[in-house]
Formats: structure tokens, sequence, C-alpha cells
């Protein structure tokens, strides 16, 4: 089995190479087409790494589909790792629209250099796997010795939905003075740029952080913060950590295009933090009420979460298309 994860790191890092030494050596502003294509093609190696999925564990490749799901209480077999694959999937991309906001609120704030901002979110990345990997392990590890966990996670996506539906609109940058300070008695803090460097030497040869460097240091922040909420609604979909980290990786890898995409127009969608709090509600039910939900639906229960949760982010956004943005939120800069 930790073949299977090696190969699989070696093939993300493959696409981080190919992304940061060829297709953006240089610093430059990533055009919302170049960001669409990127986020394309991470959904298409999705839906082919889907198919994989589906292959491994239908034949058990390196040990694959051999460990009871502590969800569902059944071994995954081909087409239900699938369906859990992408079901997590598209849970964590709709978590990561709230992620998209918050990382165009601290560019505005730090006033990062457009062209400079690819290689923040391409280093928070990396920061991200690393991060998330290890939640990941620990939150498996806990469910598989300690199934009521699962119910604990449950409790918390649903007051998280409701903190967020009962949320004001205005949003607010996160709160950086505790960190900045921590970073500063570290290391002292340029108020410049220099370029894409996240630290340099000052006037008297002492290595100073940039302000790039306190962007990534954001970025990282806010990514656990939002870890804490996408990482237990996976495990209302399975338990199976190689399920969980591959959904979750892809996810991750689209959400820096993602960004560029969306962060110009992340305010026209009014309705996407209803249907991300409602996604979050229909997750946390689904973990608290899975023995009877199964017993309801069947056992197409995840295929059926899939299409609640396709139609609850798409739904949000044709809404907020045909309603109209929020004109009383300008966009990041405006």
């Amino acid at each position: 089995m930790i073949m299977m994860y090696v190969g699989f790191l070696a093939f993300v890092l493959v696409i981080l190479a190919l992304d940061l030494g060829v297709l953006n050596r240089k610093a430059h502003v990533v055009s919302v087409r170049e960001a669409l294509v990127f986020v394309l093609g991470t959904a298409a190696l999705a839906v082919l790494f889907t198919g994989f999925v589906y292959l491994g564990y239908d034949r058990h490749w390196m040990g694959l589909g051999q460990v009871i799901d502590q969800v569902d209480g059944v071994a995954n077999d081909g087409r239900l790792a699938a369906v859990k694959f992408f079901t997590g999937y598209l849970i964590e991309m709709s978590l990561s629209m709230d992620n998209v906001f918050v990382i165009a609120l601290i560019f505005e704030h730090l006033r990062v250099p457009a062209k400079f901002q690819h290689r923040v979110l391409f280093w928070g990345i990396l920061g991200a796997l690393v991060m998330r990997g290890t939640m990941i392990g620990i939150g498996a590890q806990l469910v598989a010795r300690y199934h009521w966990v699962l119910y604990v996670f449950g409790v918390f996506l649903l007051y998280t939905a409701v903190r967020m539906l009962l949320a004001k609109n205005a949003e607010h940058a996160p709160e950086e003075s505790g960190i900045v300070r921590a970073l500063g008695r570290i290391m002292p803090i340029s108020d410049q740029f220099h370029e894409h460097h996240f630290v340099v030497r000052g006037g008297n040869g002492a290595l100073m952080l940039t302000p790039l460097a306190v962007a990534l240091v954001l970025i990282e922040f806010t990514d656990l913060l939002f870890a804490v909420d996408s990482i237990p609604a996976i495990f209302a979909v399975t338990t199976d950590p190689f399920l969980v980290f591959t959904s979750n990786v892809f996810a991750i890898l689209a959400l820096r295009s993602l960004y560029f995409a969306l962060a110009g127009a992340i305010r026209e969608f009014r309705y996407l933090k209803v249907s991300l709090a409602l996604i979050l509600a229909v997750v946390g039910v689904k973990m608290l009420a899975a023995s009877w939900i199964s017993d309801l639906v069947g056992a197409n229960s995840n295929f059926y979460l899939l299409g609640v949760v396709a139609t609850l982010f798409f739904g949000g956004i044709v809404a907020s298309k045909v309603v109209g943005g929020d004109a009383s939120s300008p966009p990041p800069g405006g």
C-alpha cells in the first residue's frame, strides 16, 4: 500500500514541477483563461483517476479495497470506491470556494502584486499537502480505533453549517496581527517586496522576511482552518485514507487556479455560501444517521449523496447568476 502513496505523490510532484518549472517559470499575471484551462485539466485528471480507483479497488492492487470502511461497514469494491472518491473530490472542491474568497482578501490586504501571487499559492499548495496528509492520517487512526469520533465530526459539521448560515454577509480578512507579531519575533519583516523572494538580506546583512512570506504563512494558516471543516466532511463519505487523501489532493491542486479564475467575481456568487452551508449540513446528517439512511435508500446512498452535493453546489452558482451578485460587496481591490 505504501508504494501506492509514493506513486501518487510522485505523480503530483511531476504536475507541480511542470507548473512552476515549465508553464510558469517567469513571474506573470495569470489570466482567467489560463486559470480555467488548469482547472479543467485537473478536473479531467480527477475523472481519469476515478477510473484508476475503480480498477485498483476492483482488482485489489497493492492491497486496495481490503480494509473495512468504517462508514458503511464493508470493504470498498471498484464501483463503491470510485463513487466515494468522486463524491469526496466534489465536496472538497465545493468547500474550497470559501478558501478562495479569503485568499483574495489576504492578497488585497497585503497588496501582493498579481504577478507574484502564483508563486505564493504554489508553495502554499506544497505546505497544504503535508499539513492535510498529517491531519488525514491522524483522523483515520482515530476513526479506526474509536467509531464514535464520526458522530463528533457530524455534530461539528452541523454546528459549522448553522454558524455559516447565521454569519453576517460582510467578510473580513483573517486576523493577522498575532501571526505577524510571532513572525517578527523570529525574523525581521521587510515592508517592501523584493521581486519573488520570500527571504532577503537587509542593509546590515541580517535575513528578513518579505511581505510574500507573510502572505504565504497567512494562507497556510487559512488552509489549516478550512481543513478543520473539510476533512471531517469527507469522513462522512469514507474512512479509507487513500480515498480521503487523494480526493483532498486533487481539490488542492485546483485551488490555486480557482482563485485566479474566480477571485474577481467571487462576490457575485451571493448564494454560494448558503450552498456550502447546506452541503456541510447534509454531510453532517449523513455522518450521524449513516445506518438509517443506508437502510432507507439502500446500498446506493453514496451515489445519492454525490447527486445532492452536486445539485446544491451548482444550484447555488446558477441561482447567483440568475438573481445577480450582491451589489453592496465590491470585488477585491475595488
